[in-house]
């Protein structure tokens, strides 16, 4: 198992919208991107993240507190979005060391495949719902600097530039 290098904002590949996985996605990589995953601090990795240009992630959101619960999502299909919006600062490990606010729906559905093959469908809500917008935007080539304002965005980025010239 290794981790990977994170790409970083500006790169490309964090603004293109992935292609569905078709096959299996090597376990290997898989446990890799979970070993990155927590290495960074994070709580979700997307494919594109690590230049893998597919619709998958990694994510687990309770490891910090120490309910680890990792779950691999391919091939993810938001369902259902609750029209209740909540908006919550996030950041991300491509944009390293810029939170951004980002309002988002307070529930969702989803439908995805597992590693193993099986199709799953469940209701997320809370903080878990916020990491599989987060990443699922990841897969669309969408970053939270995408949900700013174009004010608010120049705002950000000069910020950003000045910290990682």
């Amino acid at each position: 198992m290794s981790v990977l290098p994170i790409l970083t904002w500006p790169d490309p590949c964090l603004s293109q919208r992935c292609d569905p996985v078709e096959g299996i996605v090597p376990d290997d990589l898989i446990r890799d991107m979970f070993d990155t995953m927590y290495a960074a601090k994070g709580r979700g990795l997307a494919a594109p993240q690590v230049g893998v240009m597919q619709r998958f992630f990694v994510m687990d959101v309770g490891w910090k507190e120490g309910t680890a619960s990792p779950m691999a999502m391919i091939n993810p299909v938001i369902m259902a979005a609750e029209r209740v919006p909540v908006e919550m600062e996030e950041a991300c490990l491509s944009i390293p060391g810029l939170s951004v606010p980002v309002t988002r729906p307070k529930a969702v559905t989803v439908q995805w495949t597992a590693p193993e093959g099986d199709i799953h469908m469940a209701d997320f809500d809370g903080f878990e719902a916020r990491c599989i917008q987060h990443e699922f935007d990841h897969l669309n080539g969408v970053v939270t600097l995408d949900h700013l304002d174009p004010q608010a965005r120049a705002a950000m980025l000069s910020a950003y530039e000045e910290n990682h010239p």
